[in-house]
């Protein structure tokens, strides 16, 4: 890895437990073991960094969630896989993300106190909240849908049921609750199909 590379990988890791405005850049300086000069050459600010953290993130939850999508047909499947895959690739991951899912992370601490980086955070909830529309419209397209399904109801039952997941798992550390959770999800989907 490069220093760049160790800063925001250590940057992830920290935000993640401690959160953005609690962890100091001197705190991602001394875990790398450089200096000022090593994080400032390559970030002029804390805020940069964070933007820089956010998109490796990013990267790390599409590797983990979207593994395995190219091989499923059905829309819904395609929404359970991430569903499953977040609960056994990401959610878990603690070498990244220690704290839990950083992006809940970000936003419930961000909101009042740096509202234009829980903006940044918010567009990645509504990119996926996006896809998921795009693959429950999908499916009642190629009528895979039980008739009377309203997809409004279940994006927003299948997003805030995961964010809860989410918030309970970093709370608690429960895989078993976890585990339950992911599975009432998944049934859920699953009971809509034709």
């Amino acid at each position: 890895m490069t220093l760049k590379e160790k800063i925001v990988a250590e940057a992830l890791r920290q935000f993640s437990t401690k959160g953005f405005l609690n962890t100091s850049t001197m705190d991602i300086i001394a875990a790398v073991g450089t200096s000022k000069g090593g994080l400032y050459n390559h970030f002029k600010s804390k805020e940069q960094l964070f933007y820089e953290a956010l998109s490796q993130a990013r990267k790390i939850w599409r590797q983990r969630n979207l593994s395995g999508l190219e091989t499923v047909d059905h829309p819904v499947e395609k929404i359970i896989t991430i569903l499953v895959n977040y609960k056994d690739n990401y959610l878990t991951d603690s070498a990244n993300f220690p704290g839990g899912c950083i992006f809940v992370n970000f936003a419930i601490e961000l909101s009042d106190q740096k509202p234009e980086l829980a903006a940044a955070v918010n567009e990645g909830f509504d990119r996926f909240k996006a896809m998921l529309r795009r693959w429950m419209d999908q499916a009642v397209t190629e009528h895979r849908l039980k008739p009377g399904v309203d997809n409004d109801q279940v994006i927003e039952m299948i997003f805030t049921g995961l964010l809860g997941a989410c918030v309970m798992y970093t709370a608690n550390k429960s895989k078993q609750h976890l585990e339950a959770t992911i599975h009432a999800l998944t049934n859920y989907l699953s009971s809509l199909c034709q």
